[in-house]
């Protein structure tokens, strides 16, 4: 264990990033100790404080293979749990403007688990590690420093319960993951240091999402049907199996810049009718309803600038969705905390981590996914944000990209690869790529077989 041997660190957040963060850190501290103020050990379903989990979730292919390095067997338990996995390309289908791209083999591996059924896979896993803890059911009151304010020394916290007092946890390092409603900016203020600045793309998307249970199944071999949102057809969905072999799917339904899913039966299933891929709405409206809709609202992406701060406090660090949170429909976040808990990793082989280095690498490793969610973000003409060349040209050139991935499998894996956080996004611009895009998003003849291809049908 090093030098960290005889020391304790605190994660405030007990959510994916929280965990993976334990994960590494139990490699190298005496004891790490995950707080929370939700009820988490043994709970295998809904929690409160993640408002999203109950939605379509999803974890791209470069956070399903850190997952497994971190916890190896992980895929073969979520199978033990009813989860299918199968190829992210030639298992799902994906359609863009009511067409199907073209299946390919990728390689990558989706397993298409619940937000809830991955979480306590995961969780069962840390909590088995000897020198993990969790402390749930209180909230995190604040930080406590040296009298100089230049180093954090532990966290304050308070048992959610009438009559408790606040209780100080000491600790040699603290790491915040409490998500997107981080107060670390503020606490930092209070302790006389800035507030990282905020990078954000307001696309004020909903997800409203039902439960049922089909007469007939619509999937074959396949795991889900998934049309994609874009700028020309903004309403998306993800349509899927539930884990188990009980007969539930999942359907989620997703609208950007107040165009969102309503949540009466009548006005979901309107909804339903108008994506253009017309097998869902025929699978779900003779189905049996196990529970009403429910949505949940995301107002913007933000990523906060840490790695742009000249000083911060030595002995706290910010990961997850305290440093960036993205729009879920390109289900990145579990992917970036995980990437974030490499570049943990990589910091304590060095020692203490330092925090501004810390924040620099970790900027790399977010750029990335933030260019390919926040720029496809800035395609709808709607969605309020600052436009460069680079990104003019992207949104311009990944819509001719989808469209001739229709046609040519070999595009569709590009593609794939970039979503999945295996390649960058500038991967799609190599030569080869580009005389592919050329050759095949031609227009269309209107043919039988395209008019079959544009109403869904498989290529």
């Amino acid at each position: 264990m090093g030098d960290h041997s005889t020391r304790r660190v605190v994660v405030l957040g007990a959510s994916m990033g929280g965990l993976l963060a334990a994960r590494v850190l139990a490699d190298r501290y005496a004891e790490v100790l995950l707080v929370d103020r939700d009820e988490v050990t043994g709970v295998t379903g809904y929690r409160q404080g993640v408002p999203h989990g109950r939605h379509a979730h999803g974890l791209v292919a470069r956070g399903h293979q850190i997952l497994e390095s971190h916890f190896p067997g992980l895929t073969d338990d979520l199978q033990a749990a009813g989860v299918k996995p199968g190829d992210f390309s030639g298992d799902i289908r994906w359609y863009v403007e009511g067409r199907r791209m073209l299946p390919s083999r990728s390689g990558l591996l989706s397993a298409p688990a619940t937000r809830p059924v991955l979480e306590h896979q995961v969780r069962s896993r840390v909590q088995a590690l000897p020198n993990v803890r969790i402390l749930e059911r209180h909230d995190i009151v604040g930080l406590v420093t040296t009298p100089d304010r230049k180093r954090v020394t532990g966290a304050r916290v308070q048992r959610r319960a009438a009559g408790s007092q606040e209780q100080v946890l000491d600790a040699d390092l603290v790491i915040d993951t409490t998500g997107r409603g981080s107060r670390t900016p503020a606490w930092l203020e209070e302790l006389g240091y800035a507030r990282p600045t905020e990078d954000r793309v307001k696309v004020d998307l909903a997800y409203t999402t039902r439960h049922y249970r089909l007469a007939e199944d619509p999937f074959g071999d396949d795991l889900a049907i998934i049309p994609a949102a874009t700028p020309a057809s903004p309403r998306g969905a993800f349509f899927y199996r539930m884990p188990g072999n009980d007969g539930r799917v999942e359907l989620s339904l997703t609208g950007v810049l107040g165009d969102h899913p309503p949540t009466d039966p009548d006005g979901f299933l309107a909804f339903v009718r108008s994506l253009p891929v017309p097998q869902i709405y025929q699978a779900v409206r003779g189905a049996e309803p196990i529970d009403d809709p429910v949505t949940f609202r995301f107002p913007a992406s933000v990523r906060r600038r840490y790695e742009r701060l000249t000083s911060f406090p030595t002995g706290l660090l910010v990961l997850g969705d305290a440093v960036c949170s993205f729009n879920p429909i390109y289900a990145q976040g579990m992917t970036a905390a995980a990437l974030g808990s490499l570049v943990l990793a990589e910091q304590l082989r060095r020692g203490e981590p330092e925090p501004l280095a810390f924040f620099r690498d970790l900027a790399a490793q977010l750029a990335s996914p933030w260019d390919f969610s926040a720029g496809a973000d800035l395609g709808y003409a709607g969605v309020e944000g600052r436009r460069t060349a680079k990104i003019r040209l992207a949104n311009a050139y990944v819509p001719r990209l989808q469209r001739a991935a229709t046609r040519d499998a070999r595009l569709t894996d590009a593609f794939i690869r970039v979503a999945g956080l295996i390649d960058p996004p500038s991967s799609l611009m190599r030569p080869a790529t580009l005389l592919r895009v050329l050759r095949h998003s031609r227009p269309r003849a209107n043919t039988p077989a395209a008019q079959s291809e544009l109403l869904g049908g498989r290529a």
